[in-house]
């Protein structure tokens, strides 16, 4: 199934191509799940503080389905 997705920040480093913000389509397998397309673009889990689909937060378990729109956003620091 495709999905796109939108990696943010400092995220962009992992998924070769990405700029912050642009989406990027990916191919994943019939029942995967937010994690695995973490684990598919080489973004290590400790670095998403939070993922959207359909721009509503959801879980790492949370299963994708076929053009789904999701972002992916790194903790942030501020001061």
């Amino acid at each position: 199934m495709r999905v796109f997705v939108k990696v943010y920040a400092n995220l962009t480093r992992y998924v070769a191509g990405a700029k912050a913000g642009v989406p990027l389509e990916f191919e994943l397998p019939e029942g995967a799940t937010l994690a695995d397309l973490v684990t598919r673009l080489g973004i290590p889990p400790t670095e998403v503080r939070m993922a959207f689909v359909q721009g509503q937060v959801q879980p790492a378990e949370r299963v994708l389905v076929g053009n789904d729109e999701v972002g992916i956003f790194p903790p942030i620091g501020g001061g």
